[in-house]
């Protein structure tokens, strides 16, 4: 549970699945299931969106084409997210308990 600290501001979990919200999809554990050398290549690749997204949003912004901003923002922030899940679950992180990462019922 967070508590209130002196500003008023709550803190964040420092849980990976509140951190990082696609740990949670069930597609994304069978991450884990790839050979490393293919979770290599994945986040290699996730990482080249994540850049070219982070631009494209850049360029629509000073082009005043919000919409487009937006859209290209949030590609490069779940392509991020994606290679981050990708790297800890190549890793085989531990801190992850499996229940956090099952499907609710």
């Amino acid at each position: 549970m967070a508590h209130m600290i002196d500003n008023g501001a709550v803190p964040r979990s420092n849980r990976a699945e509140v951190r990082n919200p696609l740990l949670g999809l069930p597609a994304v554990q069978r991450i884990a299931d790839l050979p490393p050398e293919a979770q290599a290549l994945l986040g290699e690749i996730l990482s080249e969106v994540a850049q070219d997204a982070r631009g494209r949003a850049q360029q629509s912004w000073i082009k005043n084409k919000g919409p487009m901003a937006a859209y290209w923002k949030a590609v490069g922030a779940y392509a991020e997210h994606l290679r981050r899940a990708t790297k800890r679950l190549s890793t085989r992180c531990s801190s992850i308990p499996p229940t956090a990462l099952a499907t609710p019922e």
